[in-house]
């Protein structure tokens, strides 16, 4: 049963825009969105035209292969970019309110971590080591919401239950937890200030099976408890199936394939999902994993037309070109074997 004092506070922040108000349609819309790098050896297109929505409450995992672009989109919708940006544009709509458009000042106070928030990839590395880990969930209460520390860390005990941390567990140091508890206290700083948006970033890697399977049923407790909506970003097929209720499918910084979960996990409709489906080793069916062969373009020169052609066993001449994103029952997918369907 989720405790009133985390019940969603949707007043608006101090300082933010008039117009920012809950809008009809989807929480989270983003429209072509492109985020080019800049370095020394060229521009590195890691999202490339990127266009999905994703509707209050539900869960969506964004899966591929390394390096295809998971992680810097998520960066893009949270404005968490470095220096050498290239490009960025599009629009990434919050309520049906353009978030790209507001200055880095109400951006900061208004979505990030106020409405959208981010658990990263290796939680030590996101823990002060020198102070307790209660104080650090509680933190941003002290800063955002000017608590005073007593109430902020009452309100910390909430969201520790939530994430299932013992309380003892607030007089801790980093160091002093497990890797499965330091991933729920970073999970629990990122529910602290009651987001809109979770999203999480590779939330198991490095863990062991066991820790893997806990973590998730909290994460699945917290969706159903606090009517979380959910970005899942993972190249664990397995691991993605357990939460997500439809999935986006990236290769080479584009999206091949938007799906609903039923669909994905059954039967995928791109023949690089296909093959990533192949690749999950199954504990019912003896079969033996698929793999694909070559490795993924580089993201400097990405190939004219379909980038997935030259690995593709399905290729035909129409590959030459760069295909749309077809319908396909509800579905979406950019490959040519679709069109007209």
């Amino acid at each position: 049963m989720m405790t009133k004092s985390i019940t969603r506070n949707t007043d608006a922040i101090a300082g933010s825009p008039q117009e920012l108000i809950q809008g009809e349609g989807p929480l989270l819309a983003v429209k072509n969105l492109h985020l080019y790098f800049g370095t020394s050896f060229g521009t590195v297109r890691a999202v490339e035209d990127i266009t999905f929505s994703l509707d209050y409450g539900r869960s969506l995992a964004i899966v591929g292969e390394s390096g295809c672009g998971k992680t810097s989109l998520a960066r893009a919708i949270l404005r968490l970019l470095p220096k050498n940006i290239h490009t960025f544009k599009g629009e990434v709509l919050l309520e049906g309110t353009d978030i790209m458009k507001l200055s880095e000042e109400h951006f900061r106070q208004w979505v990030r971590w106020a409405k959208i928030s981010m658990v990263p990839q290796a939680a030590m590395n996101s823990l002060n080591p020198v102070l307790k880990v209660g104080y650090q969930v509680a933190e941003p209460l002290l800063i955002s919401r000017q608590m005073d520390k007593e109430e902020a860390l009452e309100r910390a005990k909430d969201v520790f239950r939530i994430v299932g941390v013992p309380l003892d567990f607030m007089e801790r140091y980093a160091f002093e937890l497990s890797g499965g508890m330091r991933q729920r206290t970073i999970i629990a700083m990122a529910l602290i200030l009651n987001p809109l948006l979770l999203i999480l970033d590779e939330p198991t890697s490095a863990l062991d099976v066991l820790t893997q399977a806990n973590i998730m049923n909290a994460l699945k407790k917290i969706k159903q408890e606090l009517k979380l909506t959910f970005i899942l970003i993972t190249h664990d097929i397995a691991t993605s199936s357990e939460l997500a209720d439809e999935v986006i499918c990236m290769y080479a910084g584009q999206v091949v394939e938007h799906s609903s979960a039923g669909r994905f996990y059954r039967e995928p409709l791109h023949p690089y999902a296909r093959k990533l489906m192949a690749s999950v080793p199954t504990l019912r069916v003896e079969k033996k994993p698929d793999f694909i062969i070559g490795q993924p373009p580089s993201l400097f020169n990405p190939p004219e037309g379909c980038r997935f052609a030259l690995r593709c066993p399905d290729k035909f001449e129409r590959c030459k070109e760069e295909p749309p994103l077809f319908a396909c029952g509800g579905d979406l997918v950019k490959c040519w074997l679709y069109e007209g369907s």
